[in-house]
């Protein structure tokens, strides 16, 4: 009776202690599976922050001086990871350009960077965007559709006001200087800030 009641004890002991192991088991499974939980969290996390966020305010187009040709000016504004406008058109235009305006010279340029949460300004005396070969004149009232490419972020297509010709916003940092500056730079509706006209041309034969 002894041996057999021992042998009973061992093996109850053993079915407990394989209980209780697996038990255990079970725990760490659920630990593993909440740590992976966390990690795609976290990554889903990452994915979002490397993500520019976009938006555009503030744009206009001027009523152009001239037949073929006029400038638009807005503001991308960014609350992600950095992005680069890379492009731009527009129905009522057979191309549309990128430009910056280096001292009184227009520049086409391939690309700009937009910067991680920060902004791109597209201002008279600054960078703007061309529309040539247009189809028709705008007339202040319109509305000039355009569209703007991404290297990153889906297009965003914008409807642009077109305003008097001497429209001029004041600059987002409310710096007089910079306006000053601006004032001074020939405009990319071809006028001056004194109203005189300037040859849009011969800035863009210097390309």
């Amino acid at each position: 009776m002894n041996h057999r009641t021992t042998r009973h004890r061992l093996l109850t002991g053993c079915a407990i202690a394989l209980t209780a192991g697996l038990a255990l088991t079970g725990c760490n499974d659920d630990k593993n599976d909440n740590g992976d939980k966390g990690t795609q969290s976290s990554g889903a996390s990452a994915d979002a922050a490397t993500k520019p966020e976009l938006k555009v305010s503030g744009a206009y187009v001027p009523v152009p001086a001239m037949d073929d040709m006029a400038g638009g000016f807005f503001t991308l504004t960014n609350k992600g990871a950095a992005d680069k406008l890379v492009s731009a058109s527009s129905p009522l235009a057979g191309s549309v350009t990128l430009h910056a305006t280096k001292g009184s010279t227009m520049k086409e340029q391939k690309s700009f960077d937009v910067p991680a949460n920060g902004r791109l300004v597209f201002a008279r005396g600054g960078n703007h965007i061309m529309l040539e070969k247009l189809k028709r004149k705008p007339k202040q009232g319109d509305k000039v559709e355009v569209t703007l490419r991404f290297e990153k972020s889906a297009p965003i297509t914008v409807e642009m006001p077109v305003k008097a010709a001497t429209y001029n916003p004041k600059p987002h940092s409310g710096d007089p200087k910079k306006h000053a500056e601006h004032d001074q730079h020939a405009m990319a509706d071809g006028s001056m800030a004194d109203g005189s006209k300037a040859d849009q041309h011969a800035s863009h034969s210097s390309h």
